[in-house]
């Protein structure tokens, strides 16, 4: 197996996981967030930066053309903040509109994969607008999928405390098997 071919079936594994818990959402759940502590994203607005979470960011990497997500609207981030708080960030209107971003996403994350070479993945430097720090073209995309797989997590860990019926292996693309 290739470094890429190896990037591309973490890339499929990880949409495939992500895809089946966006699913256990309903559109009347797109306004849930925790109720304790603050700047908790929405489901909505999580669901919507988990669809721009990776493949948008590959594309960078490997043509150096950055798209603007569309998951922040700038005119809420006070100017020089690091990060914008949760209530900067968009929400999805539907879990049908996030289901269909999110297959785009993916999309071109393998569309990107498909134009690098192992020797890119090892070879070619890569900075990101957010640290200017060069790294391998293929930490920078394995850096992308371990963002999707960490709002994976986040939204695995709304689902539960919201009392929808998940499990581990939900959260590992498992959801049929059944645990105690």
């Amino acid at each position: 197996m290739t470094l890429v071919e190896l990037l591309k079936t973490q890339v499929e594994d990880t949409y495939q996981a992500t895809d089946a818990l966006v699913a256990m959402v309903t559109d009347d759940d797109l306004g849930w967030k925790p109720n304790q502590g603050g700047n908790w994203l929405s489901v909505g607005q999580l669901l919507r930066h988990m669809t721009v979470s990776c493949g948008i960011w590959c594309k960078g990497f490997v043509t150096d053309i950055w798209d603007d997500a569309g998951d922040v609207d700038y005119a809420q981030v006070p100017e020089g903040e690091a990060l914008p708080q949760a209530g900067a960030y968009r929400s999805v209107d539907s879990v049908a509109e996030a289901r269909e971003a999110l297959a785009a996403d993916k999309a071109v994350a393998l569309q990107m994969l498909g134009q690098t070479t192992d020797e890119d993945l090892l070879l070619k430097a890569a900075v990101a607008p957010w640290n200017p720090n060069s790294r391998m073209l293929g930490l920078r995309l394995l850096d992308m999928v371990r963002h999707l797989e960490s709002h994976k997590s986040q939204l695995y860990y709304y689902l539960k405390l919201m009392g929808k019926p998940v499990h581990t292996g939900h959260l590992w693309g498992m959801g049929n098997v059944v645990e105690d």
